[in-house]
């Protein structure tokens, strides 16, 4: 009987052991969040979830031969005509998987389609595992959707959105390095050679066989960007020779340039981020036509090299309004009753 009764309570006393050592670990060991995405796979799992799949095709009876009168028909009177959309720019966000090989497909499917890239850019995103490529564009509206909808059918690509219509933040960046001495050296700078010799009262253009060929320019221009990125490897005899001018004379000359950048560059908000001898360097962050109109003012000045990145964009959030704002008719679009106007 004591055995028993033993028995029955270790039986008893069993569930509220575990019992007990559960609810102390409970806290000890919260819930793990799951992994980080690592594999293309994983946006394909997305897009089987979201998508709405549409309903299946009705099955249909094989359709019986048709004569040659009717074949000539259907090519001559049923052939839809060409599209006469207009062609205009679109402007597409592609949110991708972070891994090789994503943009060579991307740029591979728009340029099977013919499409010419105006400007991509591609950047790592606050989440690891996503980046955002923007992509502009110009093609008709139905076009620019067949190949949007491509896009989006590849593996790692996760969204394509198209922010053609869509009130949208653009800006572009642009690195442009000017000339202080004047239009007249600009050849020298750009050619990289000795100067030809400027004096007063003179003509300044040299004669037209002392140009070098094209051939020469492309080679001088090729070594000079190679130079460029070591100067401490470039040879007395390489560097430009100085100008004929006096040296008050000079920099008077790259005062007055200077002066007139920097109130240029201050008009469009722009920033002088590096001033040599006879260049410097304007960096500007703004629209693409704005960047456009920059540079067509620094043209006369000179412009040695320039440099700009893509169009980057990001849609507005839209600001909710009170019930006052909504209820006041002038804000109101719709098609009008043309029976409460008044005649005429």
């Amino acid at each position: 009987m004591f055995a028993l009764r033993s028995r029955l309570a270790t039986r008893a006393a069993t569930p509220r052991f575990f019992s007990s050592t559960l609810r102390a670990r409970g806290p000890e060991d919260p819930p793990k969040p799951p992994r980080s995405i690592d594999d293309s796979t994983s946006a394909l799992e997305y897009k089987r979830t979201q998508r709405i799949r549409p309903p299946p095709l009705p099955a249909m009876d094989l359709p019986r031969s048709r004569t040659a009168e009717e074949a000539v028909t259907n090519i001559l009177y049923n052939t839809p005509p060409p599209s006469l959309q207009p062609f205009k720019k679109h402007i597409l966000n592609c949110l991708v998987q972070n891994e090789p090989g994503v943009l060579s497909r991307v740029s591979g499917i728009l340029a099977g389609r013919g499409f010419n890239i105006d400007s991509l850019v591609v950047c790592r995103t606050e989440i690891r595992d996503l980046s955002r490529m923007s992509i502009v564009l110009s093609g008709q509206d139905g076009v620019v959707e067949q190949a949007r909808r491509q896009l989006e059918d590849l593996v790692p690509v996760w969204a394509v959105l198209d922010y053609t219509d869509t009130r949208v933040i653009t800006r572009e960046l642009l690195l442009v390095k000017v000339s202080i001495l004047g239009p007249e050296y600009l050849e020298e700078q750009f050619v990289g050679g000795p100067t030809h010799e400027v004096r007063r009262g003179q003509n300044s253009a040299p004669a037209s066989g002392d140009h070098p060929s094209k051939l020469e320019k492309e080679m001088t221009l090729a070594q000079n960007f190679e130079r460029s990125a070591h100067p401490e490897q470039t040879s007395a005899a390489e560097t430009v020779a100085p100008l004929p001018l006096t040296p008050s004379e000079a920099l008077r000359h790259k005062h007055q340039h200077l002066h007139s950048i920097s109130v240029l560059a201050n008009q469009f908000n722009a920033k002088i981020v590096d001033v040599s001898e006879n260049s410097i360097i304007v960096e500007l962050t703004a629209k693409t036509n704005r960047v456009e109109a920059f540079l067509s003012l620094l043209k006369p000045f000179g412009i040695l090299e320039s440099a700009r990145t893509g169009l980057m964009a990001m849609p507005r959030t839209p600001i909710a309004r009170s019930p006052e704002d909504s209820d006041d008719p002038a804000d109101q679009s719709g098609p009008v009753d043309a029976s409460l106007l008044p005649p005429g």
